[in-house]
């Protein structure tokens, strides 16, 4: 197990009072002759409707009030769609179609300034998100979906998938103009997802066929994957705090490719995998957004197997100065 200074760079902090940091954040209060540390508490609320159903979807964003979703597959008849939505903590708004239709993109990025990639398994365009407008950028090198998207609009990483030869390991970085190559995941995997930056990421879960569900974590140090903590439960087609960290971040939802659809929600702290509150409604392969201290949980597959659900959850933890207990 990795050690505090491993995590956070430094040793456990000696200050004579108390000073919130950062989730996670210890440090020995002389005053009080306490170790003391900085925890949140977190819980799941339902938020606006989504204004048209999908699954397979992209979304990203920086905390839940500030999410985009954009293509997958939905509408009547079922078909993959360009739809954009935003929310800005309260309700979604449709704003400029993306410039292809597809489903099972990678994403990455913010509500103005985004990136989705590849999808379907056949497609090889990378759209640009300026806030605005959708934008064809270059293209990416495989053809890739279901993959794990991790990092920025102009520093970002599609990581492992499928398509139709199969079962992918294939990383592809992103300069903010052109893809390339890079070091490949020691587990290949569609449906996973992804976190952090193209020097420090996390990717997690996702499944291989027939129905094989992984609970595996890999971390990126700018040039290698390696295996760390696997999560408590194994899942595939979940979602994230997309703009989480390699070492803060939450993850929820997913489950097997069957309608057993999972609401657990677990938070990453670095070395370990933590159970905390659970959606309110299971469901899988919709879209998330946020950080862990402010994510956001939309439409997707739910319950019973039913297709495009509508409804939102938010995730929001408060934070508090907490005396680290031995017990």
């Amino acid at each position: 197990m990795a050690t505090y200074k491993e995590i956070h760079g430094v040793k456990v902090q000696y200050r004579d009072s108390d000073a919130p940091e950062i989730e996670g954040d210890v440090w020995y209060n002389s005053s009080t002759g306490k170790l003391r540390m900085y925890a949140s508490a977190g819980s799941w609320a339902t938020g606006g409707d989504i204004n048209t159903g999908k699954l397979n979807v992209v979304g990203f964003g920086a905390s839940q009030n500030a999410a985009l979703k954009t293509v997958g597959e939905g509408g009547s008849p079922s078909g993959t769609t360009n739809k954009t939505e935003i929310y800005d903590g309260s309700s979604w708004t449709e704003v400029a179609d993306g410039s292809q239709s597809c489903q099972s993109g990678a994403g990455f990025g913010t509500t103005t300034a985004g990136i989705n990639v590849s999808g379907d398994g056949t497609i090889v365009v990378s759209q640009t998100w300026n806030g605005t407008s959708w934008t064809d950028g270059n293209n990416c090198n495989t053809a890739i979906q279901q993959a794990g998207g991790i990092g920025t609009s102009t520093a970002g990483m599609k990581v492992s998938g499928t398509n139709p030869g199969g079962v992918t390991v294939n990383v592809e970085t992103y300069d903010g103009t052109n893809w390339t190559e890079g070091a490949n995941v020691n587990t290949g995997r569609y449906q996973l997802m992804g976190a952090g930056s193209t020097t420090a990421g996390i990717v997690s879960g996702g499944a291989q066929p027939p129905n094989t569900n992984y609970d595996l974590v890999e971390s990126w140090n700018g040039t290698s994957w390696t295996e760390t903590t696997d999560m408590n439960s194994g899942r595939a087609g979940f979602g994230c705090a997309t703009s989480g960290t390699q070492t803060s971040w939450l993850v929820f939802g997913g489950g097997p490719d069957t309608p057993a659809y999972t609401a657990n929600t677990e938070e990453w702290n670095g070395s370990a995998w933590s159970e905390v509150n659970n959606l309110n409604t299971a469901v899988a392969n919709g879209c998330s957004a946020g950080v862990i201290t402010s994510a956001l949980s939309a439409t997707g597959r739910g319950p019973g197997n039913i297709p495009f659900g509508v409804g939102t959850e938010e995730w929001t933890a408060a934070a508090s100065v907490e005396t680290v207990s031995f017990d």
